[in-house]
């Protein structure tokens, strides 16, 4: 396994374990956000965490506000959302709006309360997107009653 892979298995399987943190709800998913660069943490969120409406990228991203995050990484349990009912700003847009060019996840999201869109949507504006299948089951299971 390459180095780079290695480590992103590593925060992305932190990011998996913040998702089980979160107060269970029938309508949002659990995830967990860690915004990571140069192989140091910057931030860590996880939904719910700061507001019943927040987004676990959104959470890790509050900390940072106004912090230059050019060469950072946000590793999500779950594929940032494209859309959201919650708030105005999804969180791919917030990604892109920080500057972060590079995303991780487990999980695709699943076409439950929007469409799942976000792997495209930064695609789309440049930013790279890996998915990491191996941890999609750590990922699902704090989603397990909504599945």
């Amino acid at each position: 396994m390459a180095d780079r892979e290695a480590l992103d298995l590593g925060w992305l399987d932190l990011a998996c374990d913040l998702a089980a943190l979160c107060p269970p709800s029938r309508t949002a998913f659990s995830v967990g956000a860690v915004i990571v660069r140069d192989g140091a943490e910057l931030a860590r969120g996880f939904s719910r965490e700061l507001d019943e409406k927040n987004h676990a990228e959104e959470a890790a991203l509050a900390k940072l506000a106004g912090a230059d995050l050019a060469g950072a990484t946000v590793y999500s349990s779950l594929e940032p959302c494209a859309q959201r009912a919650s708030r105005p700003k999804p969180c791919a847009r917030l990604i892109m709006e920080a500057g972060i060019r590079r995303v991780v996840f487990a999980w695709r999201e699943p076409v439950l309360f929007v469409p799942g869109e976000g792997f495209e949507v930064l695609s789309e504006h440049g930013v790279e997107v890996v998915e990491l299948p191996v941890l999609r089951e750590k990922a699902k299971k704090p989603n397990l009653h909504l599945l």
